[in-house]
């Protein structure tokens, strides 16, 4: 359970969130949307641990953010650009970052990939990836733990209609193992087959709701 109460955010005398309150739960799928600017990355990036509202609080499973954590403790994540050491392999790269935590191998690795149609065997660097292979992989970093929380900004941005299925099934699944799923997309078609609940974001603001159904 996320907890997001009054929070609001600042730069000089831009307040580019104001306010925000919402409630989320594991098992669900959460949307935000918006136009460009309109706060949705900023949001993300409090929930996640990487920027420090001025004011409210987020709390996760009771804990107050910032405070008794200095981020979720269980959590994958796309902000913006994916980075992976160029020079190595997708598989390469996966290898390296499953080797922080330890918590799954090969077996895992190599399925995700299976999963969104990435070669682990291959040996091609990542400098020649497709955009699109590496939101692939981008995705597979985010998920390949299986997190309590994911956070999504944007995920099918470079993707075909195939990749974007894959994907969409891929978080549907995560979804149903008990994983709080909240993404921002501008694809409309994602925000209705996704989520269970779409906040509308503008100016900084929550502007409106919707559950599914």
């Amino acid at each position: 359970m996320i907890c997001v109460e009054n929070v609001t955010k600042r730069y000089g005398e831009t307040e580019v969130l104001s306010d925000i309150c919402m409630e989320l739960s594991d098992g669900r799928i959460y949307g935000l949307v918006g136009r460009n600017g309109c706060g949705k990355t900023m949001l993300m990036k409090c929930v996640s641990g990487f920027v420090r509202p001025d004011s409210g609080m987020i709390r996760i499973d009771g804990k107050r953010l910032y405070q008794d954590m200095e981020m979720p403790q269980d959590m994958g994540i796309i902000i913006e650009n994916p980075g992976f050491i160029p020079y190595y392999s997708g598989y390469k790269n996966l290898r390296l970052l499953a080797c922080v935590r330890n918590k799954i191998g090969r077996e895992q690795i190599v399925e995700y990939m299976d999963k969104l149609g990435l070669d682990a065997r291959s040996r091609k660097h990542v400098s020649a990836y497709s955009l699109g292979m590496k939101q692939k992989l981008g995705i597979i970093q985010a998920v390949m733990e299986k997190p309590s929380l994911l956070i999504l900004d944007e995920p099918m941005n470079g993707l075909d209609q195939g990749s974007v299925r894959m994907v969409r099934e891929l978080l549907k699944e995560i979804s149903c193992e008990g994983t709080l799923v909240l993404l921002a997309s501008h694809n409309r078609e994602d925000i209705e087959v996704l989520c269970d609940r779409v906040y509308y974001m503008d100016a900084g603001k929550i502007v409106g709701k919707k559950d599914a159904g």
